[in-house]
């Protein structure tokens, strides 16, 4: 009889399972600890009974532990110094979606060779990344694409986000609705808030759907619903860090009571129109927004904006990177091979001056 399946299949090995790595990489006392400490603040934060702000910030994607450490101990440093007004969380990405082909992260591709693509040795990095970040006292946000991920590292996640091009999934859904971390929807890549305001009701919801347990066997999964989904203005056709724009996104989450009514915004990709130097801008815009003045002109404050975003390394800009060809030996850990991000000075120099306006 004709094989009719795996026609286009290469080859299918297994990967470690999510107990296996649990078990190599056990939980210490001191990360679950800020793991527990960093998801409360944040849900008081979403609730309106943490009046600080909340900065996720960190780069566009983790390419090596090193880099992950070094902006880690700056964090944690930076953390003490405005902890009163501010609640910082690392932008932990470790998953890339890609619009075509192209590096898709350190868990995909840890050798960044585009050939080796060692899965096990990618997602035992990123699970040794986040036990040395929570051991420091540093939460840890991150994006999920991937349930295999998800399944495996999500006990060290504080906070997730559901990307752009998946907010719209009805896996990214139902996976939101059972995990453990408040977990922020992205408006569409066109802008769209429907879609996000669509994916916050499914994902506050109880779902019923497939998923895997410890050991990796597939089983069927029920959730309770997870009450800390949240949007996060990310741009589209044109920038929603404005008043009116933040406006539309208050107007439509409140026909919606359930829903959680805090904003996060991305300082980057569209708001920024893929402008790494404008991020610092539309971050004290933002900013203004919240506070309600500036130089002795007053507005209205917006609570409402309780989070953002920012893209942001130990070095500034990108560094040229051709996926497949250039080494990983070569590449600069501190500087972005995916989107441009600011440097660390900026990104101190932003935070500590939104400590002192706050």
């Amino acid at each position: 009889m004709k094989k009719t399946y795996d026609l286009n299949v290469l080859e299918r090995t297994s990967i470690i399972t999510p107990d296996q790595l649990r078990e190599e990489f056990p939980m210490t006392e001191k990360a679950t600890q800020t793991v527990l400490d960093g998801r409360q603040d944040i849900k008081n934060i979403l609730d309106g009974k943490d009046s600080r702000l909340l900065i996720i910030t960190g780069p566009c994607s983790i390419i090596s532990r090193r880099q992950a450490l070094e902006y880690g101990q700056r964090l944690a440093g930076l953390q003490e110094k405005v902890k009163k007004n501010i609640r910082l969380v690392m932008r932990v990405y470790f998953e890339k979606p890609r619009t075509n082909v192209g590096f898709k992260g350190l868990i995909s591709d840890p050798h960044i060779d585009r050939k080796s693509f060692d899965i096990d040795e990618g997602l035992r990095k990123a699970r040794k990344i986040l036990m040395d970040l929570n051991e420091m006292g540093v939460a840890a946000g991150t994006e999920i694409l991937s349930q295999t991920a998800a399944e495996r590292l999500s006990g060290l996640i504080t906070w997730a986000c559901i990307g752009a091009r998946t907010t719209e999934s009805q896996n990214h859904r139902e996976w939101a609705s059972a995990f453990s971390m408040p977990v922020g929807f992205k408006n569409g890549t066109d802008g769209n808030l429907d879609t996000a305001i669509n994916a916050l009701l499914a994902a506050s919801s109880s779902q019923v759907f497939v998923g895997n347990d410890p050991f990796g066997v597939t089983s069927r999964v029920i959730s309770r619903g997870n009450r800390y989904c949240h949007i996060v203005l990310r741009g589209g056709k044109r920038p929603n860090y404005d008043p009116v724009s933040i406006g539309e996104a208050c107007d439509m989450l409140s026909r919606h009571p359930s829903l959680q009514k805090s904003v996060i915004v991305d300082c980057s990709h569209k708001n920024s129109g893929k402008d790494y130097h404008k991020q610092g801008e539309v971050f004290n815009h933002l900013l203004i927004q919240r506070v309600g003045h500036t130089n002795g002109v007053h507005i209205k404050p917006n609570r409402a904006i309780c989070g953002m975003m920012l893209e942001s390394n130990i070095e500034a800009g990108s560094q040229p990177f051709v996926y497949g060809e250039t080494r990983k030996e070569d590449l600069n850990p501190f500087v972005s091979i995916t989107d441009a991000c600011i440097g660390w000075d900026e990104t101190e120099a932003l935070i500590l001056a939104a400590h002192q306006q706050l």
